[in-house]
């Protein structure tokens, strides 16, 4: 364990070592610090006001303005370095590795669970399907021949769908909300 943890921060390091020095160009390119705690509290900080992070007995971020912020390192569970403003089209699949409560377009909700494995679950119609990341969305192909997308527009998450025989490039057949029901994969 303590071997893994050891990596997991050599690589943490690594990245915020990559990401400070990556040249800037302009707000969109502005990042953030992400840390996400074992309760699922995700806590996030400017890259720009961040001096460093140290990692001894805690985790210390510290801020170039001279105050710092502790974790200790058994809560932490991961740390994420994610672009700041409206369009962020770098998500991964841990940002859907949830349970999502959707609608299906005639005012109803159902659940839809994406797996890490790829695979898909939910509680309408054929219940089996398999789902990957593309540009920044989860794309679910159903067994029964629909397809949805879950995405993020704006500050909130929308599913969309799409009838057998369509693609997700077509007119979708309807648009509803999509809520994480879990404050972390599953």
């Amino acid at each position: 364990m303590r071997n893994y943890r050891a990596a997991l921060l050599a690589a943490g390091i690594l990245a915020f070592v990559s990401a400070i020095s990556a040249p800037s160009h302009g707000a969109d390119a502005r990042k953030s610090v992400v840390l996400t705690l074992t309760d699922g509290h995700r806590q996030s900080f400017p890259l720009a006001d961040i001096s460093g992070i140290e990692f001894k007995d805690a985790a210390i971020v510290m801020f170039k303005d001279g105050h710092q912020k502790s974790f200790s390192l058994g809560e932490v569970a991961r740390i994420e370095f994610s672009p700041l403003g409206g369009n962020d089209s770098q998500f991964g699949r841990n940002h859907f590795l949830c349970k999502w409560e959707v609608g299906d377009g005639a005012g109803s909700n159902f659940f839809i669970t994406l797996e890490s494995n790829g695979e898909a679950r939910k509680t309408l119609g054929s219940s089996h399907g398999t789902w990957t990341v593309v540009d920044g969305e989860a794309r679910i192909s159903w067994d029964d021949g629909w397809h949805d997308v879950i995405r993020k527009a704006g500050t909130r998450h929308e599913k969309v769908a799409f009838a057998p025989g369509k693609s997700f490039s077509d007119d979708p057949d309807n648009v509803a909300n999509a809520r994480n029901t879990t404050p972390e994969p599953i």
